[in-house]
């Protein structure tokens, strides 16, 4: 098939990549988002997130002319739904932006249009959810228009990339639908394009956010075993990797982001009764914070009942994972503010983050700042430029001598040779 207009609805860290990529290889696309300061931003030439060569492809995409960014959709030869799905808080996929995408494409619907959910949903949305919302055009899906699930799999700080040289799946409610999103997505894919049905392309993406969960969750029970044990976790894996079938993951403060630490939820919801060992790790790995707090604990002599006393702590880094802005269900703002509740005073540092209204958290412009008068200094995030703050200079910016390293980005000699004592979780406590 030959796709002329292609509407995007949906302008975030995938829809507006994807939206400018079909732009930039001579594809007429309208960019659709019903936040209306995400249009403003991005019609005046702003940005509203941060991704390496983004604004190049963005300024790209304009100047090709074949880019435009409206608040409604129009009538296009396909439809591409990259809408949020957030979790509620029974942490059931939250489904109302998907919902509101169909409902929008309704009126728009033509004989032979291709529809594609991109969003990553519990098993069987696109064919219980979408389809029956779409079916209200008077259209059939499957006969009279084609409809896929094509799962984004991209990776923060990568993602354009990525975008056009991971293998894309396509999944199809028949097999005209899956060629028709093979035909669509190899405008500008270089990488493998596997089609197979919708609900087995839904489950893919998944499984592949569930299998990574799992492992560290292994990880992170692993260094409280270590913990208990008297153990360096950190060198026990180290050691165990050493075998050739052996691959553990590093341990650390949780899991965050809009994938690995939602996308597994789905499959719980989906089948509660079969899930058990995904919902264990993911109960695993949502309870992490928390340990990382009883070590902080234990560094200041505090029980588990006591509160801080107005202790002064410096955290430095905010966001779900390194060297990006993102700060989606990052487990280092839920450290700060489970520290905060208990009444600690919270001043972080983080380089990708400024003017972030973060309760309980006090945002500071320089690391030197945040540690300056604090009884304790905790790394929670290994961005590139704090793993490489020298030691003798954090000696010289703080009192705290000792410091808590959640990540294993600190070299426990270098800073013992500044006078700072570094622990690590899932290290024994010397």
């Amino acid at each position: 098939m030959i796709f002329r207009k292609v509407c995007v609805l949906g302008l975030g860290y995938i829809g507006l990549p994807t939206a400018c990529t079909f732009a930039t290889h001579g594809v007429n696309v309208i960019g659709v988002d019903v936040n209306p300061q995400i249009v403003s931003t991005l019609q005046n030439g702003g940005l509203h997130i941060a991704e390496p060569g983004l604004r190049n492809l963005v300024e790209t995409a304009f100047l090709s002319k074949n880019l435009q960014i409206n608040h409604e959709p129009e009538k296009a030869d396909a439809f591409i739904i990259a809408v949020p799905t957030p979790f509620l808080e029974n942490k059931h996929a939250d489904l109302r932006f998907v919902k509101s995408a169909a409902e929008a494409i309704v009126p728009l619907l033509q004989p032979e249009n291709l529809v594609v959910l991109e969003s990553t949903s519990p098993p069987r949305t696109t064919i219980d959810v979408v389809a029956p919302i779409l079916d209200k055009s008077g259209l059939k899906s499957g006969s009279d228009f084609m409809l896929a699930y094509s799962p984004e799999r991209v990776l923060p700080g990568q993602i354009l990339h990525e975008l056009i040289h991971n293998a894309r799946v396509i999944g199809g409610i028949d097999l005209k639908s899956a060629e028709a999103g093979q035909d669509l997505y190899s405008i500008f894919v270089e990488g493998e394009i596997v089609i197979t049905d919708s609900t087995t392309a839904e489950m893919v993406k998944l499984m592949e956010n569930t299998q990574r969960d799992v492992n560290i969750a292994l990880a992170n029970e692993f260094a409280r075993l270590a913990d208990k044990f008297g153990v360096d976790v950190w060198e026990a894996i180290e050691i165990a990797n050493r075998h050739p079938r052996v691959n553990i993951l590093k341990p650390g403060p949780g899991v965050g982001g809009h994938c690995i630490g939602v996308d597994p939820w789905f499959l719980v919801e989906s089948a509660p009764e079969v899930a058990t060992l995904i919902r264990s790790a993911r109960e695993v790995n949502d309870n992490q914070p928390d340990y990382v707090v009883t070590i902080i604990q234990r560094c200041l002599g505090i029980s588990d009942s006591e509160s801080f006393g107005g202790i002064q702590i410096a955290i430095l880094g905010l966001t779900y994972k390194p060297d990006v802005d993102d700060i989606r269900q990052s487990p280092a703002i839920r450290i700060g503010q489970l520290l905060s509740d208990r009444n600690a005073v919270i001043k972080a540092f983080d380089p990708y983050i400024t003017e972030k209204d973060l309760p309980g958290i006090h945002l500071m412009d320089t690391w030197q700042s945040a540690v300056q008068t604090s009884k304790l200094v905790v790394l929670l995030v290994a961005h590139s430029s704090l793993l490489a703050i020298d030691p003798f200079e954090m000696f010289s910016q703080t009192d705290s001598r000792i410091m808590v390293d959640s990540v294993n980005g600190w070299d426990t000699d270098d800073w013992k040779k500044a006078g700072i004592e570094i622990i690590k979780l899932g290290a024994q406590m010397r």
